[in-house]
């Protein structure tokens, strides 16, 4: 009776279970035991930008046209060519021409390439919208002028956009990307934990460099591409436990190659499927809880195990005879069994104590 190690079966899902409901209290959505189990783990934790460091709510800023055409039929052509497209960058060029009251013209066709840019054909011709090398394997030529303008954007954390009408460079858009307020104290305290940031973004190197100093974030690793970032993350799990936080569509197989996947709540279906954990809010606040809550849960975890063998370990002697000789003492069934009760009953008061955690 007294070696059966009855609590044992509780130890562990009851610490789990009472951690995923307070989880999810704070608005830490925990998909499996082994993400919580991992997070105290983590080492290194890898952020995209757009979206999980920024606001993913961009607006545009500035109008360059290369002078032969205006900035409202270059907005217009831009904004045409975008309607189809789910890039957080396209609902800021479509809420630049909405403010102007552009016309927008109809799709005849429209491609999409993955860290690159838009095809599309419509009235004014074929327009193409995106990185100024995706717009050179497409044919267009004499870009130079506008990469020249481009860099001052940059460096103030704008994030530039290149357009060609009719296989003409013909401008570039400039859209800029609050930083989410909550960012800034959320990575001082997880460099306060430790752990190594890194951010992976397929955004211009002067832009993501601006974001990082105004952030402090340790490694900074532009122009990725989303098959890069999967690469990236799965080299980094090498050296320690990688944790990868993303939002878009770009991110799904990067936080699937992650010892843990954290999804913004605020992102895409695609981002928060491939994920373990999923923050509500979409706030970098959410990681610190995460990570406090695994090491209180896991904390807890070894606890109730302590005590699901501590009665047995301190009974089992005893039943064995180990006193007899010298006292005449045996372990009374009775006892026993109240014994095996008292571990079960520990151990989920214990796992309960949880639900009072402060995160």
């Amino acid at each position: 009776i007294i070696a059966c190690p009855c609590a044992l079966g509780l130890a562990t899902p009851m610490s789990i279970m009472v951690g995923v409901g307070r989880g999810a209290q704070a608005g830490v959505l925990i998909k499996n035991a082994a993400a919580i189990e991992l997070m105290e783990k983590v080492a290194t934790l890898v952020l995209d930008k757009t979206g999980t460091l920024t606001e993913g709510k961009p607006r545009l800023t500035r109008i360059i046209t290369a002078g032969w055409i205006s900035e409202d039929d270059l907005l217009a052509a831009a904004a045409t060519a975008e309607q189809q497209s789910e890039h957080p960058l396209a609902s800021a060029i479509l809420a630049g021409a909405k403010d102007r009251n552009l016309p927008l013209g109809k799709l005849t066709s429209f491609s999409s390439t993955t860290g690159g840019g838009v095809t599309a054909m419509a009235a004014p011709g074929r327009i193409l919208v995106g990185r100024p090398a995706f717009l050179r394997e497409n044919g267009i030529s004499g870009l130079e002028a506008l990469e020249g303008k481009a860099p001052a954007l940059q460096e103030e954390g704008q994030t530039v956009i290149f357009v060609a009408v009719n296989n003409r460079a013909a401008g570039i858009l400039a859209v800029a990307d609050p930083i989410k307020e909550s960012t800034p104290g959320a990575l001082r305290e997880l460099h306060r934990m430790g752990l190594k940031v890194i951010m992976l973004t397929g955004d211009n190197e002067r832009t993501a460099q601006a974001v990082a100093k105004t952030l402090g974030i340790d490694q900074v690793e532009a122009g990725v591409a989303p098959r890069e970032k999967h690469e990236r993350v799965k080299q980094l799990r090498e050296l320690s436990v990688v944790a990868m936080a993303g939002d878009g569509i770009n991110d799904a197989p990067a936080l699937a190659a992650a010892d843990v996947g954290i999804a913004m709540g605020t992102g895409t279906d695609v981002a928060i499927e491939s994920a373990g954990i999923t923050l509500v809010k979409g706030d970098l606040g959410g990681i610190v809880k995460a990570i406090h809550l695994s090491k209180t849960v896991m904390r807890n975890i070894r606890q109730n195990l302590f005590f699901a063998f501590v009665y047995n370990a301190l009974g089992i002697p005893i039943a064995a005879g180990l006193l007899y000789p010298f006292f005449g003492l045996l372990l009374s069934p009775i006892i026993a069994g109240a014994a095996m009760s008292l571990s079960s009953v520990s151990v989920i008061a214990n796992a309960l104590r949880l639900r009072t955690l402060q995160l």
